[in-house]
């Protein structure tokens, strides 16, 4: 989703394969990427089938298979968009040092700005207007008319692309607070304007030796999270939504905002080269035993207890989930960096098209939902053979896309 991953190329008329890799560019983040948009439209196709009805087009579960793929969703939701806000503060820094403060921010607005008023404008309606023909049938069994127009506003949302809201302000927030230092900077050391003294590099004013975090700050933060997630649910359960900003889940925003800060930190600090394969074992093992030890309590609470509220059950709750996501990001970070950092030609396809998969991803499932509606079967065979179809047809589209004039310079 970070515009700025992996945006060293090659030179011209030569392509970086796994046998000649290039040592300015982080492949195992662009793997990284490859993966977890993959796993996006796999989260929204299990909602389409699922029992969790938070998709344009469902088809809710008639059998047990149902919560098969609702444990999918949960164990997603866990921890994949804080990973995607991991990664895209890891590349702020740079963007921002290279850049400028306003030149960054024209950036960001360009790159992702453009994409969500794409959504909003062309893509929204077509995904959403089966949503609007079911509305208006029921309008007219009661002699009502509903115009598409009144529909759109009432229903007004970013779907998906609330992760690009939630980036665009975060980009913003950090350009105040890096312009502020700078002149913290300037007026104590009497310099000249941040970033145009040559004897300023920005980019290594707080860059360090790259040393893994300890187990016991790795610990705290966790515990810290955790704590934050319950306090902050207090006031903004899990069921609670943000309609007109399209916030789905604004109960995880303390992991969102940790997980971005976190990935400025790691990029200043060297952290995720400097993980030892260890700490990626140990992640797998807290996130798998956090796991094990929540199911009593998802087994046993009463509905609702979960969501927060206070809770001594959204207690445990979020601190299965802080664990989990601190385990399952630290062991595949370190995995991808051990075992996944090269290229071959499809992960070299496949990448560049990740953010236009993103961004487009949601029509293709609700139209192969509808195209679908005919075939009755278990949920889970439901959606191996949507997602089958899904993941293909989503990167061909993100290519087509892409292929018109100008489009790359934004998807």
């Amino acid at each position: 989703m970070a515009h700025d991953v992996g945006r060293a190329v090659a030179p011209a008329g030569q392509a970086h394969t796994a046998t000649t890799p290039n040592p300015t560019r982080l492949y195992y983040v662009d793997n990284l990427r490859i993966a977890l948009t993959a796993l996006v439209v796999l989260h929204h196709v299990a909602l389409t089938y699922g029992n969790i009805p938070a998709w344009y087009y469902t088809e809710p579960a008639k059998d047990g298979t149902g919560l098969v793929l609702d444990a999918f969703v949960t164990l997603n939701q866990a921890f994949f968009m804080g990973f995607f806000f991991m990664i895209a503060g890891y590349f702020t820094p740079a963007s921002y040092d290279r850049k400028g403060p306003r030149p960054f921010l024209r950036d960001r607005l360009k790159r992702l700005g453009i994409p969500l008023l794409l959504f909003l404008l062309l893509i929204r309606p077509v995904t959403d207007f089966g949503g609007y023909l079911h509305l208006r049938d029921a309008f007219a069994q009661r002699g009502d008319s509903l115009p598409y127009w009144i529909y759109y506003l009432a229903s007004w949302d970013a779907g998906p692309m609330w992760f690009v809201e939630v980036l665009l302000a975060f980009a913003l927030v950090y350009a105040i607070v890096r312009r502020r230092a700078a002149r913290r900077l300037q007026h104590a050391t009497g310099g000249t304007e941040f970033g145009r003294s040559p004897s300023i590099d920005p980019s290594t004013l707080d860059r360090s030796t790259p040393r893994a975090p300890r187990p016991r700050a790795i610990a705290l933060f966790t515990v810290g999270l955790a704590l934050a997630t319950y306090g902050w649910r207090i006031l903004v359960p899990n069921d609670m939504t943000v309609p007109f900003l399209g916030l789905p889940t604004p109960s995880f925003a303390v992991q969102y905002a940790s997980f971005f800060v976190l990935g400025v930190l790691a990029y200043r600090r060297g952290w995720p080269q400097a993980l030892s394969r260890r700490a990626g074992r140990w992640g797998f093992v807290v996130a798998t035993v956090a796991t094990l030890a929540y199911l009593p309590v998802l087994a046993t609470a009463k509905a609702g207890t979960l969501n927060g509220h206070g809770s001594w059950q959204s207690l445990i709750g979020a601190a299965w989930e802080s664990a989990f996501a601190v385990g399952i990001v630290l062991g595949l970070t370190v995995t991808f960096r051990e075992h996944l950092n090269r290229q071959g030609r499809s992960a070299a396809f496949l990448s560049p098209h990740a953010f236009a998969v993103y961004v487009l991803h949601a029509p293709v499932l609700v139209a192969l939902g509808h195209a679908f509606g005919w075939l009755h079967a278990p949920a889970v065979a439901k959606f191996a053979v949507v997602a089958a179809l899904a993941l293909p047809l989503c990167w061909a589209l993100a290519y087509a896309v892409r292929r018109l004039p100008h489009a790359d310079r934004v998807l």
